[in-house]
């Protein structure tokens, strides 16, 4: 069981949708919070729109050009040992594989997969040391079901399944928890945000993020679920329902997603 109150929470990618969501409702239930993303100007915000602000800092970082022992030690340096990390920072994708530079897979597995084991890896010999801890990955219902236009960001997330399971399976007895979260459509910049075959921003809100949950509901059922031990989460009822079909029916699932239209 992880209470947030009094806990120190790093969250990443905190600037904006699920992890400033997560920022706001940490701080409500009492804990103290270190927020990275790149925008500084944007964490400021998101550090006054929390319920109290003196207890939040601000670490502006590039997770794809970064020092993470050295990240690490800037961290603790604010409010002590960091009890959870949340590795929310991530970039999507539209374009097809052949459409895709190297490049760009290289762009999305270093945000999405190698900056969360760096910072885990950061934090992990303390975690281990004072026998406590718990790390949270966002992870995404495309770490179960890959889809079109979608491939370097599925195989980031599918990676980070294998990478955190195998870690839980040596960790748990050293007293640190692993959570993985595997949102659906979340109502987020995502897709705006998202990179294309050449790099270049994809800017356009796709239907199924400007219909999903809301973000603040996306956090109380993550926070929910890290306060209750949960090794693995899906949010969205529909997005579970996929993932179901995909373990009993993959035929099925190999039929519909071959003909979805995905944008």
């Amino acid at each position: 069981m992880t209470q947030l109150k009094d806990k120190v929470v790093w969250i990443t990618g905190a600037s904006s949708g699920i992890g400033e969501a997560l920022a706001v409702e940490a701080s409500a239930q009492g804990a103290k919070l270190v927020l990275s993303a790149r925008r500084e100007t944007e964490l400021q915000r998101v550090k006054n729109a929390c319920a109290n602000p003196q207890a939040v800092a601000i670490l502006p970082l590039d997770l794809t050009d970064f020092d993470a022992d050295a990240a690490a030690r800037d961290a603790v340096a604010f409010f002590g040992a960091i009890d959870l990390l949340v590795n929310n920072a991530g970039i999507s994708q539209r374009s097809t594989v052949l459409q895709t530079g190297m490049s760009v897979y290289r762009r999305i597995f270093e945000l999405d997969f190698f900056a969360c084991v760096a910072l885990t890896k950061a934090l992990l010999p303390d975690m281990i040391a004072q026998r406590s801890g718990h790390i949270v990955t966002i992870s995404s219902v495309v770490g179960y079901v890959g889809t079109p236009l979608r491939s370097g960001y599925a195989a980031a997330k599918h990676a980070l399944h294998g990478f955190y399971d195998a870690l839980r399976a040596e960790v748990w007895r050293d007293g640190v928890q692993v959570t993985l979260i595997c949102p659906g459509f979340i109502k987020t910049n995502v897709s705006l945000n998202a990179i294309t075959g050449d790099g270049g921003k994809h800017g356009l809100m796709d239907d199924g993020q400007l219909r999903g949950m809301a973000p603040e509901e996306c956090a109380r059922q993550i926070w929910a679920a890290v306060a209750a031990g949960r090794e693995e989460v899906l949010i969205g009822a529909k997005e579970a329902l996929f993932v179901r079909i995909k373990r009993y029916l993959p035929g099925l699932m190999s039929y519909a997603i071959k003909r979805a239209k995905v944008t």
